[in-house]
């Protein structure tokens, strides 16, 4: 089988990539080092090539309520503490499911326009994400369409990024005013209505997203296919002196772990989606376990009983290889290792978990890494559960957490990690 290539793949080979096969794609997996390249993230800034992952348009008058159907998030009560409703310029996850509550693919839906919406699917999924869409819309008023392969996208993540963008686009500062989490501006295609404008210093147009997949502070930016080189060659150039490297795959799965974020079809799957740590991509009303309106799959959920899946970490960086059994105190076999990856980014101090990042971390705190990532069993446990985790080689010690890497920035304000150049 002949494996896709994303408009990058020259340039990862070029600069010495060691390439893997990838949701269908042959994909950079690290460059020097996977270790070095996750802690560039923390500490300067990483450029990932994600231009693998699909794009579905969904557009016309019945394209909200379609979305309404068939998201597991409530585009009419999704943003802040209070649940505002979606708005042009912002964006929220969630999840598409079948009508067992089992998840098709997670998504991140952006709204164009009252009547246009980008969703962002993983790699591959962009026909069957499209595919049940177009089952489920007949009585929508809505038009799907399958964008892959038609954008090239990319990440810049970690607190240099914004002074890096800074050196790439003509307007940064317009551009990064009132830029919250999860917010976007501009467009790249005619094929996509655009929600205001954003051009590099050489004109070319994107679409910039305050959001991605490490739980850092950084960026999404998407343009046309034949664009995304010269894009890349700037964005590297800009974080040069900055400490920013391009980074693979590997990284990015040891960071969206360490921040808590599932991977589709690995942590959350054929089975239910509920009973895991994700509460906020489902439509609960607050304070409630009531759905705030009617979705594909929300009756299986509101009966579903399990299996429940909890994030973990372990004494030290080892980790077990999957497949890997989970084992209860007693050494009785209760489930199964969904990812186990080690966050090199983070420690332990007399009990506590630090991130390099941590303010209050203690003096001269180099962190040195701890496995984590997220166990599937058939009945609930209690926090701080030890467990062990076993594969064919080693058995190691665990335990149930609330979350894994601290003190993460993905949500914090632009203007406290922007400090541009003097011209």
């Amino acid at each position: 089988m002949t494996s896709l290539k994303t408009s990058l793949h020259a340039w990862h080979t070029g600069h010495g990539a060691r390439m893997g096969l990838f949701g269908g794609y042959d994909m950079p997996l690290w460059y020097a080092s996977a270790k070095d390249e996750h802690l560039a993230v923390l500490n300067h800034a990483g450029i990932f090539d994600t231009s693998h992952m699909a794009v579905v348009l969904v557009e016309g008058p019945g394209a909200l309520d379609l979305l309404q159907f068939c998201f597991t998030n409530d585009l009419t009560a999704c943003l802040g503490p209070r649940k505002a409703s979606l708005r042009p310029g912002r964006a929220v996850y969630g999840a598409f499911l079948d009508a067992q509550g089992h998840v098709v693919d997670d998504a991140i839906v952006f709204m164009l326009a009252a009547d246009a919406f980008m969703v962002v699917v993983n790699a591959g999924m962009g026909p069957a994400v499209a595919a049940h869409l177009v089952q489920h819309g007949g009585a929508y008023a809505a038009r799907v369409t399958d964008l892959s392969g038609q954008v090239g996208k990319m990440d810049v993540q970690g607190p240099m990024a914004a002074r890096m963008l800074y050196d790439v686009l003509a307007e940064p500062e317009t551009v990064f005013d009132a830029m919250p989490y999860f917010s976007f501006k501009g467009g790249f295609t005619d094929a996509i209505p655009s929600w205001g404008a954003v051009v590099t210093r050489q004109g070319v147009p994107l679409l910039l997203s305050r959001t991605g997949y490490t739980g850092e502070f950084g960026f999404e930016l998407f343009a046309g296919p034949e664009q995304i080189v010269a894009l890349w060659e700037a964005i590297v150039a800009a974080g040069a002196s900055l400490g920013a490297v391009p980074c693979g795959l590997a990284a990015r799965d040891s960071l969206r772990a360490g921040a808590g974020l599932p991977l589709s079809h690995q942590d959350i799957g054929a089975w239910p989606f509920c009973r895991h740590p994700w509460p906020f991509a489902l439509p609960y009303r607050p304070g409630t376990q009531e759905f705030s309106k009617p979705f594909l799959g929300d009756t299986a959920l509101q009966t579903c009983q399990g299996p429940y899946t909890y994030p973990f970490i372990g004494r030290d960086l080892r980790k077990v290889t999957l497949p890997a059994e989970v084992l209860d105190a007693s050494g009785r076999s209760i489930g199964d290792v969904l990812t186990c990856v080690t966050d090199m980014a983070v420690g332990r101090h007399e009990g506590r978990v630090f991130s390099i990042r941590s303010p209050d971390r203690p003096k001269d705190f180099r962190g040195g890494g701890l496995c984590c990532g997220f166990v599937r069993v058939a009945d609930p446990l209690p926090l701080d559960a030890p467990l062990a985790l076993k594969d064919k080689r080693r058995r190691i010690d665990v335990r149930i957490v609330k979350d894994i890497r601290p003190d993460r920035t993905a949500r914090q304000p632009i203007h406290t990690l922007l400090q541009p150049k003097e011209e």
